[in-house]
């Protein structure tokens, strides 16, 4: 390969142009300061048995011709809400790939960018379940090369994390094969995951779909290191204001009917945000956010002037929402929401009108203060990008998700689509005051 293509992904991080000095500055996450477990393949017969591929059923709405149908079905890659810093989370997982001789590498590639494109626009991470990867559906290193490469900066300028879960010795391997070619920035991204354990510190486990192999295997990782603390929970603090519900908050202040994280992020936004491109799809720096979520939950006053990032409480607006403990269109309503596609066009609306009116009091009026703020922003779609589709795209996980399991992939589109009309049809569904 030629210098000049080893240093493609080098342009945004470099301004040297001395190739040996690039390289030389080169620096991945410390390869050789954790323990690298040895794969699962090294007794080929051990790792058939014990890790072939995980079969799923097909997606139910799933349409037999669709173009990527049999890459599809195998759910390999999955769309799984947002991260803990309000990125959207794209997951690929290792065990459902089938072995290399029954799998298009070629269309998998496709797939995968195709499933990209309707978020890269966006700040997003990615989560790679290692797990499963066997000699049988393990792809060749001249394919990954490709793959990297056809990664262009499109997709490498907004992703902000790869979560490697339960990496081995191949992923070492990988890694310094692929020096030469991962720009600093990119190799920065990278963060290794021991157990799942570990995730939940980025963003919540339960919401995802993690195949039920690689859970296995990580009960047998936790089992094995006995010297792991037990979960500790604690009881809500006297202000605390994310991760309790709306009926808590109204309870430590009724005089407030709008949760002060809501009230004063979005009156910030309509200050500062409403022709802010990007609105909603950056994330912020991962210790403001922290610092703000604290300041919050100890009674310490925010003042988002003082930090003068939009993003910031554009992020905190999606924290509160995703925190809560039940989403706010509640779990009542969640399979009417997944099944709307199927209700008749021009009953939708009345339908929606009726739905929404049957959630409890808080709920509904937190969602009317929401959505109508959300209209406003779409009215200013032509300067911030972010049309009722786009904010349904950030918004629906944020505001459903499954009760006592992870949202599926089937489930994220008619979610998307309900929030869409949600959005587009806002001043029918919810009376002028």
């Amino acid at each position: 390969m030629a210098a000049t293509d080893l240093l493609v992904d080098l342009q945004d991080d470099l301004v040297s142009d001395d190739t040996s000095n690039a390289l030389g500055q080169l620096k991945l996450s410390p390869l050789d300061e954790k323990t690298w477990p040895a794969d699962s393949d090294g007794d080929l017969t051990k790792s058939d048995k014990e890790c072939s591929p995980e079969i799923v059923d097909p997606p139910s709405d799933l349409k037999w011709d669709d173009p990527y149908y049999d890459i599809a079905r195998c759910q390999i890659v999955e769309v799984a809400g947002d991260d803990n810093f309000g990125r959207k989370v794209i997951v690929f997982n290792a065990c459902r790939m089938p072995p290399s001789h029954q799998l298009d590498h070629t269309k998998l590639l496709q797939y995968l960018k195709h499933t990209l494109d309707k978020y890269v626009e966006s700040d997003y991470s990615v989560v790679y379940f290692h797990y499963g990867l066997t000699s049988q559906n393990k792809p060749s290193f001249a394919w990954l090369r490709l793959a990297y490469r056809e990664f262009d900066r499109k997709y490498k300028k907004n992703i902000k994390a790869l979560y490697i879960v339960h990496p081995t010795r191949f992923i070492k391997t990988l890694l310094v094969v692929f020096k030469p070619i991962i720009s600093m920035k990119f190799g920065r991204k990278i963060l290794y995951v021991n157990h799942l354990g570990e995730l939940e510190q980025y963003l919540k486990c339960e919401r995802m779909v993690i195949p039920l192999c690689v859970k296995r295997f990580d009960d047998s990782i936790q089992a094995a290191q006995k010297s792991m603390p037990a979960p500790v929970h604690l009881k809500p603090m006297p202000h605390q204001q994310f991760g309790i519900s709306l009926l808590m908050l109204q309870e430590k202040d009724p005089d407030r009917t709008i949760p002060l994280v809501m009230e004063q992020s979005v009156t910030y936004l309509k200050k500062h945000g409403l022709n802010k491109e990007g609105i909603f799809r950056r994330s912020a720096n991962m210790y403001l956010v922290k610092e703000v979520l604290d300041k919050y939950n100890n009674g310490v006053a925010v003042d988002f002037g003082i930090y003068n990032d939009v993003h910031l409480a554009a992020v905190m607006l999606k924290t509160f929402l995703r925190e809560l403990p039940t989403p706010l269109l509640t779990y009542n309503l969640y399979n009417q929401v997944v099944s709307f596609g199927k209700v008749a066009e021009h009953k939708q609306i009345d339908t929606i009108v009726e739905m929404i009116q049957s959630l409890p009091k808080n709920n509904y009026t937190v969602l009317n203060y929401l959505v109508e703020f959300l209209g406003m922003v779409a009215d200013y779609s032509e300067l911030n990008k972010m049309t009722p589709s786009n904010l349904a795209l950030v918004f629906g996980p944020t505001l459903m998700w499954a009760k006592d399991t992870a949202i599926s992939l089937n489930a994220i589109n008619p979610i998307n689509s309900f929030v869409q009309l949600l959005f587009e049809n806002y001043t029918e569904i919810f009376p002028a005051k």
